[in-house]
């Protein structure tokens, strides 16, 4: 089963080499949950990257952060700068046409799920189908 697909608050973008991170991105600022990345290079669809974004308070409620999803897709840091910079070089780098981000609100007024508990379900499923994480995960 897709943890994701139960989540009605969701959407994914296309990212090409020529395409700035802030202007495609369409995940929410005001909120909290996973997201995946898929590579598309030479005909083939690849997850490479499995992430979250916010956190749950000891009293319930959502830590957003600086502009929720949106913030932390288009500025959090992956390999050592923020994602606007460092996916940009990765396309051109590793030779990927386009990364397709899905993503999904995990707490809201319809749903209760911690971010990185489901992030912590998406990435034990991809191990024990592929045993390894995705390329662009180093660790969990």
């Amino acid at each position: 089963m897709d943890p994701m697909e139960k989540f009605e608050s969701n959407g994914h973008f296309f990212f090409g080499p020529n395409d700035e991170l802030d202007r495609v991105c369409n995940a929410p600022k005001k909120g909290v949950g996973v997201f995946i990345v898929y590579e598309l290079k030479n005909g083939r669809v690849t997850m490479v990257y499995i992430g979250s974004a916010g956190k749950i308070t000891q009293a319930g409620k959502k830590k957003i952060g600086k502009e929720g999803l949106y913030g932390s897709l288009v500025n959090g840091m992956q390999f050592d700068q923020p994602r606007w910079i460092s996916w940009k070089e990765k396309l051109k780098a590793e030779k990927i046409e386009a990364l397709d981000v899905y993503w999904c609100e995990t707490f809201d007024e319809n749903n209760a799920d911690i971010p990185a508990a489901i992030e912590g379900i998406m990435m034990q499923q991809h191990y024990d189908i592929l045993g390894r994480l995705p390329k662009w995960n180093n660790e969990f």
